[in-house]
């Protein structure tokens, strides 16, 4: 019994004993196993069902089911007649392209590659603007702030908040005094690094239109007091504290 192999290859892989290893490989039976015996859990006499519905199936009408037909028709792709040659879409197989056209489509599409690669190496070359503070951590702290004020105090013996659970003094837009966000967030980062607003850690958030100071509660009338003389603000600013909300102004 012969077996009539038909094996395509590119022209520069024509080294004949590469070839003849891939057909021998290519007509090897594949390994096989024999199957286990199926046993079934549920007995096999017929009489009764394993498993039975509670309720028979919906009765669809005539009009329905060729609704049905139809949708699925139009649904379904158009199905192509099944090829076995694996070189009818490759254009290098194609005896009326020319090798010329494949050098300009192969030119094209590298040119189309390195362009959306320089694009994206343009992007990533574009200034971010940063969202967060950056400190090094510092275990210098003031060494002179005052208490807290009574009001603060009775809202934390209400609370039942330790002296060092984090609040979170809110600056808007409202308060900067013909500043913009930006120049605050500046500013507000150079305080930071400087370890001149103890415990701290900022973030800007845009989209908002505000900039949110982190700290302990312990500091939090030491850095908002800080906060409105060293950045110029004006009019009021809260203290938050999660599941509370606004606890404190000044």
């Amino acid at each position: 019994m012969t077996t009539e192999v038909i094996l395509h290859y590119r022209p520069y892989e024509n080294d004949p004993t590469q070839l003849a290893k891939i057909v021998e490989k290519a007509i090897q039976d594949f390994p096989t196993h024999p199957l286990s015996r199926f046993v079934p859990w549920f007995p096999q006499d017929g009489s009764k069902l394993p498993l039975k519905p509670k309720r028979l199936p919906p009765a669809i009408s005539g009009e329905a089911a060729e609704t049905v037909k139809q949708r699925l028709t139009i649904s379904e792709p158009s199905i192509k007649s099944q090829s076995y040659d694996c070189t009818v879409e490759l254009l290098e197989f194609q005896t009326s392209v020319k090798m010329q056209n494949l050098v300009q489509s192969h030119t094209l599409n590298e040119q189309t590659s390195s362009g959306s690669l320089d694009k994206n190496s343009r992007k990533e070359n574009q200034p971010k603007k940063r969202s967060w503070s950056v400190s090094l951590g510092s275990k210098h702290c003031p060494e002179k702030f005052f208490p807290l004020c009574k009001k603060l105090q009775a809202s934390l013996k209400t609370l039942h908040l330790h002296s060092l659970h984090r609040a979170r003094w809110t600056l808007e837009d409202s308060v900067c005094n013909n500043q913009t966000l930006e120049d605050i967030w500046t500013k507000l980062n150079h305080l930071i690094r400087h370890h001149e607003l103890p415990s701290c850690n900022a973030t800007i958030q845009r989209q908002l239109g505000q900039i949110w100071v982190f700290c302990d509660i312990m500091y939090c009338e030491y850095v908002g007091n800080l906060l409105k003389e060293r950045l110029s603000l004006v009019g009021k600013i809260n203290l938050f504290v999660h599941k509370y909300g606004v606890i404190f102004s000044m």
